[in-house]
């Protein structure tokens, strides 16, 4: 047997593969490739799956990782090892993918979803998404990052799965697992930059540039000289993920961070290649991406003008539930909270389309035009890792929220037109946090991390502890209890979640893409906080304040026939919701009764009128 190796190392003036143990590898001369600029390739006898190697670059003593390796089993400072994908045994052959429209997405972070941290402990826990009524599964980075564990968005193998959760053949177990149980899954890539610690990308090209600068230094390379080989990295790395993992859909981490000043946008040209790949496969695939910009033209089609992703992150969504149901009005949340702002979330999309943003001191944004962009485009969420793990003790809103608070989010998020998704153990209301932690092996890094973690919130006022990123505790805190679901009030806030997601697959209205057809209405008055949110002939009326209230139901008519009102309650999240006669002599119109905190979901249809 032998294997074909090749890199891109445009500066070199010679390179060579080094094969077998490190330290005592041998070396093979390898020759520029024919019009390939800056390519080298040697094809090495003896040479299979499972071979370690490495390239050496210009006579040095050091054996550098291939920048497209497809697997390190040492971490990300060991050498390389031969993949054959071709070895793997699929079985999800008669899968064809899952469209994103009328889909419920579950962010899973592969460490912390389960105490062993793995893809196969993971994928033994599949049943759970299946009886949740979930379609899609969102896996934070797996691309291959320093230490054992960490949130994996300081990859630095952006081709090769993290060895501790299982490497190459775990992820592709997972898959084929998820598969086999109905659900899709979602990966979640980071282009817009690599981790400092193993980052070995520049000694190989122009990976990296300085015309352009970003939080973590130099920007990637995406318009600048020589950066057609690394868009070419970048492109055909999320085929890679699609093709030969099977995937269902990548989440691009942070789009506003990449800069690309070209006609054509990396994005654009991303997502025309795998819309490719799926005519060639015959199999659904789709592009996620996380933007800050509010730009709607990162959903809007190729052929007007945009660049043609299938969905986006809706932050103003997040932050308007968020700080309504809370109150909180720090830092981003100071330009939400009140339930005008969240009814512009439902129903425009973006808060700030282009008005004034206190937290930014500027205007922010452009308009969705809701005539014909269709709601599924952009991702809703009441938690999510970022908006978690990011707060200082990583915090979920079940910490702040009562049970029945919680409810009201849930119908809000899950009955919203937009493409929903849960963060995992949210369904349950989860009471671990999930924190920020790090796992560094440099120990410069590690204490630069920690220091800085406590620094960052001490200048935001926060007067409490801060979890050191790197203790191992951090980590471990922050893994779920699988014994919570079987517990109340866990236990009745799962059966909540189910029912509302058997809810939205069963009425057609709740997968309306139209943005125009949804109505919502509030009253914000002195104690009285109520929202009512109508798609179609289903209402979802909610009592965000802390005494009871009557909201009267424009078209819920009593029928002529006698029969019991409580047919028109689909769900109610308190026992004491009930439907009653109108007032004032309006006999005909009905009423729902709420208590403080709580939500009910009525069906107005002719049809309920028996």
């Amino acid at each position: 047997m032998s294997t074909w190796f090749e890199v891109w190392a445009p500066r070199c003036e010679r390179v060579e593969v080094a094969t077998g143990e490190a330290g005592r590898s041998l070396r093979h001369p390898a020759r520029p490739l024919d019009g390939r600029p800056g390519w080298w390739g040697a094809e090495v006898a003896d040479a299979d799956h499972g071979t370690d190697y490495g390239f050496v670059l210009d006579n040095a003593r050091e054996v550098l990782p291939d920048p497209r390796a497809l697997w390190q089993p040492d971490g990300v400072h060991g050498m390389s090892r031969v993949y054959d994908h071709s070895r793997f045994p699929w079985t999800d052959q008669r899968w064809h993918g899952r469209p994103l429209a009328g889909s419920v997405l579950y962010e899973m972070h592969v460490g912390t979803f389960t105490p062993e941290g793995t893809f196969d402990a993971a994928a033994e826990r599949l049943g759970h998404l299946v009886s949740l009524g979930v379609d899609a599964v969102e896996l934070l980075p797996v691309a291959s990052f320093p230490g054992h564990h960490g949130w994996g968005y300081d990859g630095v193998h952006l081709w090769a799965p993290h060895e501790p959760y299982g490497g190459p053949d775990g992820l592709k177990r997972f898959v084929d697992a998820a598969h086999s149980h109905g659900l899709a899954v979602v990966l979640d890539v980071v282009y817009n930059h690599l981790g400092p610690d193993g980052n070995r990308l520049g000694d190989y090209g122009p990976y990296f540039t300085s015309a352009h600068s970003t939080p973590w230094g130099d920007a990637v390379n995406f318009d600048q000289e020589g950066s057609d080989e690394v868009r070419a990295f970048v492109v055909q790395n999320a085929l890679m993920w699609l093709r030969d993992y099977h995937l269902d859909g990548l989440r691009l981490d942070a789009v506003h961070a990449i800069t690309d000043h070209g006609a054509v946008h990396v994005l654009e040209e991303m997502a025309s290649a795998v819309a490719a790949l799926s005519a060639h496969l015959g199999r659904e695939l789709f592009l996620i991406a996380e933007s800050d910009l509010n730009d709607p033209r990162l959903v809007t089609a190729r052929e007007a003008g945009g660049y043609g992703l299938d969905a986006q992150w809706s932050d103003d969504f997040h932050h308007a539930l968020h700080a309504a149901l809370t109150g909180e009005r720090q830092g981003y949340y100071c330009d939400f909270g009140s339930l005008e702002t969240l009814q512009k979330a439902l129903t425009r999309v973006f808060v700030h389309d282009g008005t004034m943003s206190t937290y930014r001191g500027r205007h922010h944004g452009r308009p969705v035009d809701v005539r014909l962009t269709p709601a599924h485009r952009f991702l809703g969420f009441l938690q999510n890792h970022d908006q978690v793990g990011n707060r200082a003790s990583g915090d979920r809103i079940g910490a702040t929220l009562s049970p029945a608070r919680l409810k009201i989010g849930a119908a809000l998020l899950l009955l919203a037109p937009f493409t929903p998704m849960l963060f995992m153990g949210e369904e349950w209301g989860a009471s671990t946090p999930w924190c920020y932690f790090t796992d560094h092996v440099d120990p410069g890094l590690a204490r630069a991390v920690s220091e800085g973690r406590r620094r960052e919130f001490s200048r935001h006022g926060w007067t409490g502890q801060v979890p050191d990123p790197q203790a191992v505790e951090t980590f471990r805190r922050s893994v779920l209890d699988w014994a919570e679901p079987g517990k109340n009030p866990h236990r009745d806030l799962l059966e909540w979640h189910r029912s509302l997601i058997a809810l939205r697959r069963a009425r057609p209205e709740l997968n309306d893409p139209r943005l125009t057809a949804v109505e919502v209405g509030f009253v914000e008055n002195g104690t009285d906080r109520t929202l009512t949110m109508g798609r179609g002939d289903v209402l979802v009326a909610a009592n965000l304040g802390d005494a009871p209230v009557r909201i009267p139901v424009p078209g819920l008519v009593e029928p002529e026939r006698a029969r019991a009102t409580g047919e028109r309650l689909l769900l109610a999240s308190d026992p004491a919701i009930h439907i009653e006669r109108g007032i004032h002599g309006d006999s005909g119109n009905l009423s729902v009764v709420l208590p403080a905190a709580a939500v009910a979901v009525l069906d107005r249809s002719p049809a309920a009128e028996g």
